[in-house]
Order: C-alpha cells, then sequence, then structure tokens
C-alpha cells in the first residue's frame, strides 16, 4: 500500500477511489482498513515531502477525448470471450460449446468462459488438442456454437481435424493465441508465427477464412465477426490473437447491446428435395441441418461428397468441382468484408506501413510521429488476412514502397506479393518481443532514405 501511494502521487492520480475501495473491502475489519489507509497516505506524503527530482520527474496521465460512456478496463482474452457469447447472440444460438485443452497462453480463455455458463456457455477441458476440436466439431454438427482455442503447438495437433470441419462446411471457431516457436519454443512470449499455419497448414487444398484482432479491445468485434461468418458461409475460421493480445488490458467502452449486430442463424427444416451439400446460391454454403430434424436424416464425414447428391464420391471430376466450390465460397467472403482502409494518413504515397495483429500499437505510434518530422508515410492495418479485402491489392499499388513489420521471419509478406505482386519489404523482429516505436520510425526513414 505504501508504493501504491508513491506511485499514485508519481503519476498525479487522485486517491480518493483507492481510499473508499479499501474501507469498503474490510468493511468488517476496520482495524485493518485504517492500517492500509495510514500505508496508502505514507506513501503519498513521501512523494510530497522526499527530494526526488533527481530520480526521475513525476509523470501527470492527461485528460483524453473519449465518447462518453460506461467504461472497465478489458483484457484481450475477456474481450474474446464476450465477443464469442455476442456472436452466439446475434446469431441466435442458444448454446456456445468451447472444447480446450490447457495450453499457454490460450488457457486463459477456457479459463474465462467456464465463468459463464449462466449465458449458455459449455465449457469441457478435453484429455487432448485433438479430442477438443473433435467435440467442439461436433456440437457444431449438432447445431450449436462450437468453439476451441489453443496455442501454435497444439494448432498442429488439430490440422487434421480441422481438415474434417472444411470438408464437412460445418461452422467452427478456431482461436490460436500465438507464441515463439517452433515446437515448445518460447510459451510465455509473443510471435506472430502462426499466419502461415493459419492460410495455408493443411493437406490439400483446404481453405477458410482466417481474422486477426489488432488491440485487447478489438478482440471483442472480431470474436462477432468470426461467429458471423462461420455461421454465414458453413466454414471454420480461425481467429489469430497472440500472447500479448491475451494479457494486455485497456478501457473498453461496455456497447449498447441493442445496437450490437444481429444475423440469426436459419437450421435447414425442408426436407423436399434435400441433402447436405445443397448450396445457397450467394454464399455458396450448404444448409444447416440439425441431427433428428424429421426428413432430413442424413451423414457426412471426410471422403468426398457428390456435389449433386451429398453421397460419396470418388469421381474425378466431381472431386475438381467440390475443391473448386469450396475454395469459390472462402474468396466469395471478400465480397461480404468491408474494403480496406488506411488507419492513418493517405491513401497513397511514398511509403505504406502494412501490419496486422498486436503490432497495431507501434505501427500507428510509429507513422504518426513519422508523419510529424514530415515523412510521407500512411499505416494500413489488416483485420481479413482470408480472403483479403477486395480492394486491398489496387490500394497497395498506390505507394511507391510498402513496408510490412511483423513479428516473424517474414509471413504476410510473402502473402502480399503472391497475391498481388507488389514489391513489399519485411521488416521482421522474431524475439519474442513487441515492437517498439522507435524501431518503426527508424526502419520508416532507413526505407525512404535508401
Amino acid at each position: 500500500m505504501w508504493a501504491l501511494g508513491l506511485m499514485l502521487w508519481m503519476y498525479g492520480r487522485d486517491r480518493l477511489v483507492t481510499l473508499d475501495w479499501l474501507k469498503k473491502k474490510f468493511a468488517g475489519r476496520p482495524e485493518i482498513a485504517q492500517a492500509n489507509v495510514a500505508a496508502l497516505n505514507a506513501g503519498h506524503a513521501f512523494g510530497e515531502t522526499a527530494e526526488m527530482s533527481e530520480y526521475g520527474p513525476g509523470y501527470v496521465v492527461r485528460p483524453t477525448a473519449v465518447t462518453p460512456g460506461v467504461y472497465r478496463t478489458v483484457s484481450g482474452t475477456e474481450a474474446l470471450a464476450w465477443g464469442l457469447l455476442a456472436g452466439k447472440r446475434a446469431a441466435g444460438l442458444e448454446k456456445m460449446i468451447f472444447a480446450g485443452y490447457p495450453i499457454t497462453p490460450a488457457s486463459l480463455l477456457l479459463h474465462t468462459l467456464a465463468d459463464l455458463k449462466r449465458y449458455g456457455v459449455i465449457t469441457f477441458q478435453a484429455e487432448d488438442e485433438i479430442a477438443a476440436i473433435g467435440a467442439a466439431i461436433g456440437a457444431a454438427y449438432a447445431g450449436a456454437l462450437g468453439v476451441t482455442s489453443t496455442s501454435g503447438p497444439g494448432m498442429a495437433l488439430k490440422t487434421e481435424m480441422l481438415g474434417l470441419a472444411i470438408a464437412t462446411e460445418l461452422p467452427l471457431v478456431v482461436v490460436d493465441s500465438q507464441r515463439g516457436g517452433p515446437s515448445t519454443g518460447m510459451p510465455t512470449k509473443a510471435e506472430q508465427s502462426d499466419l502461415f499455419q493459419a492460410v495455408h497448414g493443411r493437406n490439400a487444398d483446404a481453405p477458410l477464412a482466417v481474422l486477426a484482432a489488432a488491440t485487447a479491445t478489438d478482440c471483442f468485434d472480431v470474436a462477432i465477426e468470426a461467429v458471423r461468418i462461420a455461421t454465414k458461409y458453413m466454414t471454420p475460421v480461425v481467429l489469430l490473437s497472440d500472447a500479448f493480445l491475451a494479457h494486455a488490458a485497456e478501457p473498453w467502452r461496455i456497447p449498447d447491446l441493442d445496437k450490437l449486430p444481429r444475423f440469426p442463424v436459419r437450421f435447414h427444416t425442408d426436407p423436399a428435395g434435400f441433402h447436405p451439400f445443397l448450396r445457397e446460391p450467394e454464399t455458396l454454403a450448404r444448409p444447416w441441418a440439425r441431427p433428428g430434424t424429421p426428413g432430413l436424416e442424413h451423414r457426412i464425414g471426410g471422403l468426398e461428397k457428390d456435389y449433386d447428391t451429398g453421397h460419396i464420391s470418388y469421381d474425378p471430376e466431381n472431386h475438381a468441382r467440390m475443391t473448386r466450390a469450396r475454395a469459390t465460397k472462402i474468396a466469395g467472403i471478400a465480397n461480404d468484408i468491408p474494403l480496406q482502409t488506411v488507419a492513418l494518413g493517405d491513401d497513397h504515397g511514398a511509403l505504406a506501413v502494412v501490419g496486422w495483429g498486436s503490432t497495431y500499437g507501434a505501427l500507428h505510434q510509429g507513422v504518426r510521429r513519422a508523419r510529424e518530422e514530415g515523412i510521407d508515410a500512411s499505416h494500413i492495418h489488416l483485420r481479413y488476412l482470408n480472403p483479403f479485402p477486395r480492394n486491398l491489392g489496387e490500394l497497395l499499388r498506390r505507394f511507391d514502397r510498402i513496408l510490412v513489420p511483423e513479428m516473424n521471419n517474414g509471413q504476410l509478406v510473402a502473402l502480399l506479393r503472391a497475391a498481388f505482386l507488389v514489391p513489399a519489404e519485411g521488416f521482421n523482429k522474431v524475439e519474442g518481443k513487441p515492437f517498439k516505436v522507435a524501431e518503426i520510425v527508424e526502419a520508416i526513414r532507413e526505407r525512404l532514405d535508401r
């Protein structure tokens, strides 16, 4: 308490809130409350009376302009949990089945969701990663929102079952809280090195949607979007977080529930002409038919299906048709997501700094400082990593140079080069540490000084 009092003085914070909290917490033990209040005040008094300027000045957190409302502190993990819950509500689903296996740093999501049973959340700790995703797939088949979560090594174990979810075309959300690798790697350190795995890490042509959260509060919105895409397009969705976002926290304006998006699911109930791989013309999604619905008895599995009947098929031309249909369905998601915008700066110029995931803060502040120096730089941050926004290639071509900072050895930069044939340059950091703003500013200067 003494140290807290000193910190409150150093940062110019009012003691009243903390003092009131202490008195309420220890209301039944007034002697303990008084002791804590005295220690807090003593630390604050030390800061006021001691000659501490030689050790460094105090820092006052100045007021900032924010949208009026009720705020609370939220971690990335909490925002993910509540976003998944909001997505379940938006889809009109009764249950969310979350099946996971303990792994750092993904375990926090299991712990958080375990406290939300009263909202229709059922959590299940499986015996391993494979069983966890299998249970989530089973939940999706039964008509619930199936969710599983893991980190890089667990994603490797889930790969075969993820392919099953793609073949059966079931809605599934897979949260990957990335960490340093390969193998066990550095479990407590953040990286962005699972991007290739998320986009391409399966046998055969097995496309799915991939999203990435940028900040702790953004995790809420991205989780809702993951549920929307999964249920609308009947596909697994990989949601990329990382160790930094899992633990990071920031103020969050509690949203108005009535203003949150709604995208109610319509389960198939008409037996006329039904087979499990009929396709909705606009989205190419197959019907979601809950087991037990009269007249809709069916089976699905990992073997290839006939496009016109849903029966098992080894016909070569049919396999090619089904492969194209699955790919076209995922590519079509690009028509249902926002166009890519510029987070800071102009939509053309000398340099675009392109990022994804938890690098958002460092990149944004780095570009802001560079622009204050008169440097022509802009910041573009990607939420949708597969498919990319349909205008992304055109936007990137408006810049003379493209710098892609990421906490891996060059994964997004490779995807951008392959997709759009743009001369993107990587700026990579694989130390298990986030970028510093100064590193981004220096990288911008260095590229433009060449």
